[in-house]
């Protein structure tokens, strides 16, 4: 037998024509126990000298008791971790299609820049002398970005999007309480459709945000911006492009109504990748921006560790940009670390920033070069609409007339009448082999399916990807109910009650009965 494509398969593909196997495991598919069920406390994979006497100085706070964490051997260490990462989707494995959520393709060049000693040995605490070349490359890095943005200032210390959006909006406000409007412009505004951490930040910093509706067409109108302006208004959160894939194309027109009223403007660059190397948003008017260097630069996505949210400001805002900052003098380069005698607002962090992420951005722009920062630009744009042609027909779309830019979005209009949701066809991707896209965001659209291939998604990928949401398509709309309602059939685990785990959580693992002796 073979499959759509041609390959050859087996006779009955699904897990329920077969019987369980003694282990739990499906050939190469290892089943992997809780690593509290088989570590014993007793085993470790190193051998750790008792250290030499001390004086406690926790008074009297430190622990009491065995800390109670498993142990295990060397090896079972390394299949542990080995099989859980076995269980985990990832960029390498295939296309990751998550709408505004840029997962591509990170060069091996970069690892190997970011692997020199020079950079990854690199300490904050080092003398500056001996840093000379990591300043360097901070310096060259904030050149760059300044020169892609057209913005006059850079801020490097912010650790993420979230992050940057803080530091943007907090030279905002230094900016306003230096002009001695503190106390008068406490309103932010942010179209509905924004990222949930634009009005989170503004509300976090002391602002009240007021919403800002979209119109039919999916983006921001001047009159909409115009209406809600006032001398109370200190900024307005616009992403552009937008969370629905589209340009917000009066972008320059609300930037100059937000700066008559007084206020700033502050540009959401989550999705900068659609922009690099055709637009300069400080072109466009803004004042502040973040740039998610995973998104457009190729460093690894974050996912809780090492991430970098640098935040490029304009003429408006450059004095007011965060310390540390890297300057040059006579003796060579060193950090201004303190903000006395400035208008900076302070510092973020502790520290300077990422240095991992600052060699791999860099690394990530010198090798593409502006012609090849303008092509992967073009080359996500049009995956993107290659997408959109080729599902037009079979799945609806909101603002399906307008040319998309990085990221198709499909809503759920088709699917009235199967039977199915947004989540089901979601869930039957899994056994397909791939990472859902983004679901049921953004909120003002109904049952929102967010697309983005990415730029480094050759042809042959593409078009297997559309052949397979294609069938399933058409499996949904033939009634083919079994194939989607209980999916996924194929990977580790099967459909999990999600709501209930994110509203019940248990936050404590208890041993089974049959591991503690009890009668089960």
């Amino acid at each position: 037998m073979s499959n759509a494509q041609g390959r050859p398969t087996s006779i009955g593909d699904s897990s329920k024509h077969h019987k369980p196997t003694f282990t739990g495991n499906r050939g190469l598919q290892m089943e992997e126990p809780l690593i509290f069920e088989y570590g014993r406390p007793e085993v470790s994979g190193v051998d750790l000298a008792e250290p030499e006497p001390f004086k406690m100085r926790l008074n009297g706070l430190h622990r009491q008791e065995a800390i109670g964490l498993p142990g295990l051997s060397e090896p079972e260490a390394m299949r542990h971790y080995v099989r859980l990462s076995q269980k985990n989707y990832s960029i390498d494995a295939g296309l990751y299609p998550l709408g505004s959520c840029t997962m591509k393709h990170n060069p091996r060049l970069n690892e190997a820049m970011a692997r020199l000693p020079g950079f990854a040995d690199v300490h904050p605490l080092q003398p500056l002398q001996s840093v000379q070349g990591a300043l360097e490359l901070i310096q060259d890095l904030s050149h760059w970005l300044m020169a892609l943005t057209g913005m006059a200032a850079v801020a490097l210390s912010p650790k993420a999007g979230a992050h940057g959006e803080a530091c943007g909006m907090m030279a905002i406000k230094a900016a306003i309480a230096a002009r001695g409007e503190a106390e008068t412009r406490k309103i932010v505004l942010v179209p509905e459709s924004a990222h949930g951490t634009n009005p989170a930040t503004a509300a976090l910093i002391g602002f009240t945000v007021r919403a800002v509706p979209a119109g039919p067409d999916g983006i921001v109108s001047t009159k909409a911006v115009a209406d809600l302006l006032g001398p109370d208004v200190a900024a307005i959160m616009l992403t552009n492009p937008n969370t629905c894939g589209l340009f917000e194309r009066e972008i320059i027109e609300i930037a100059q109504k937000v700066h008559e009223a007084g206020a700033y403007f502050y540009c959401d660059g989550a999705n900068f990748n659609a922009l690099v190397g055709k637009v300069r948003p400080g072109d466009l008017g803004v004042d502040a921006m973040h740039i998610n260097l995973h998104k457009t630069f190729s460093t690894p996505h974050g996912g809780g560790g090492p991430g970098a949210g640098p935040v490029v400001l304009s003429q408006r805002l450059a004095a007011f940009a965060p310390v540390p900052f890297v300057r040059a003098d006579s003796d060579g380069l060193h950090l201004v670390e303190d903000a006395r005698g400035t208008q900076a607002f302070g510092r973020m962090t502790a520290f300077h920033g990422q240095m991992g992420m600052f060699v791999r951005a860099l690394s990530y722009i010198l090798s593409h070069g502006a012609d090849g920062l303008q092509q992967a630009c073009e080359d996500a744009v049009l995956n993107a609409n290659y997408i959109k042609a080729c599902l037009s027909d079979v799945m609806s779309m909101p603002f399906g007339e307008r040319h998309c830019l990085h990221e198709v979005l499909f809503d759920d209009e088709w699917l009235k009448g199967t039977g199915l949701t947004t989540l089901d066809f979601a869930k039957a991707m899994i056994d397909e082999g791939y990472h859902p896209m983004t679901v049921y965001f953004p909120l003002v659209v109904h049952g929102a399916m967010l697309i983005e291939p990415t730029e480094t998604e050759s042809l042959a990928s593409l078009n297997l990807f559309i052949a397979t949401l294609r069938d399933l398509a058409f499996a949904a709309k033939n009634g083919e109910q079994d194939r989607f309602i209980s999916a996924p059939h194929y990977a580790p685990r099967r459909r999990l009650d999600e709501t209930g785990a994110a509203r019940n959580p248990v936050l404590r693992w208890s041993p089974p009965k049959a591991l503690t002796g009890e009668r089960v």
